[in-house]
């Protein structure tokens, strides 16, 4: 998938010379077309990669805030963590915040920061119960507030900026390079792999939070735990790209459904298919309108707002 994404766009390329430019790099294959090996190596690479990255990072949250809230619409773009993590960003970027203190892992932290009041925020208005109406209203306050404090920021902007934030609002990875993976790649491996080695403990919560503590899960700590790891690897996505809605809803839900709740193989199989999901709306996104091109938020959005009216439906009807 990442090898066709590659090669098709404006200028389409053989596949053959995408993996010719890329063994290049690696282990000094033979010699490339010095414009093809830009196209490849600094625009389309890094593109696809980052899209992978940030597809399985949000897929992998989702999985996390399913399984811990034992809610089928949690999701990090729903309930509002998106958003903070976008007020974060934002804020890093606009203010110079973004390049002090911690060099190039600035925003996904100063994300984060915001991301994790933005999720105690949603389960302080949900205390009284994790029923979905009750998490969906929360998320829907939360991010409203973030929203509007976003657009604050944005309106006290220069024009050039206000339009160069919009856009990345929207969810885009266009224009990335290698440094914004390896801003994101640390935090996705940190939160995936904790995660996968907790996969037990989110098998427990499945069953309920009072059978999970019987058998000896301190579970208010764990459960801060989880949600914290999975906003993490959301705040390192959003930070990046902006608000991709869905992906989160939508992956971990199918893969569900396709291989069962088992969390040891769940979250895997919904990181993968997260990464190519996303990988596959960022080239709808790029070439569909050729040459312009869409924000990937607004594909992955086409996608999950029926879904999560179905999930909706369903979930009321049978009384959740």
């Amino acid at each position: 998938m990442m090898g066709v994404s590659i090669s098709w766009g404006s200028a389409d390329l053989r596949l053959a010379d995408v993996w010719r430019v890329v063994l290049a790099h690696l282990v000094g294959g033979a010699s490339v077309d010095s414009a093809t090996d830009a196209i490849v190596w600094n625009i389309r690479l890094p593109r696809v990669i980052l899209s992978a990255l940030i597809g399985a990072a949000l897929a992998g949250a989702g999985v996390v805030f399913q399984g811990v809230l034992r809610n089928p619409l949690a999701d990090p773009y729903i309930l509002g963590v998106s958003s903070g993590a976008a007020l974060g960003a934002a804020l890093a970027l606009l203010t110079g915040l973004g390049t002090t203190l911690w060099g190039e892992w600035s925003v996904p932290l100063w994300a984060f920061l915001f991301a994790a009041i933005a999720l105690f925020l949603v389960l302080g208005l949900a205390r009284r119960g994790m029923r979905t109406e009750t998490l969906i209203l929360s998320g829907v306050v939360v991010q409203a507030f973030f929203g509007a404090m976003l657009m604050l920021l944005i309106s006290v902007t220069s024009a050039e900026e206000m339009q160069r934030i919009q856009f990345w609002i929207m969810g885009s990875v266009s224009l990335r390079e290698w440094q914004h993976i390896y801003a994101v790649l640390p935090f996705f491996l940190a939160g995936g792999v904790v995660v996968w080695l907790m996969s037990r403990t989110l098998n427990l919560f499945a069953l309920g939070e009072r059978y999970a503590g019987h058998l000896g899960v301190s579970v208010n700590r764990t459960r801060t735990w989880l949600l914290l790891l999975a906003t993490l690897m959301t705040a390192a996505a959003v930070a990046v790209s902006g608000t991709i809605g869905f992906v989160g809803l939508v992956i971990p839900h199918m893969m569900r459904r396709m291989i069962g709740p088992d969390h040891r193989v769940l979250f895997p199989v919904s990181v993968l298919s997260g990464a190519v999901f996303l990988v596959a709306a960022d080239t709808l996104a790029r070439t569909v309108l050729e040459p312009r091109e869409l924000p990937i938020g607004v594909v992955t959005a086409l996608v999950g707002v029926p879904f999560f009216a179905w999930q909706l439906r369903r979930g009321i009807r049978l009384g959740q």
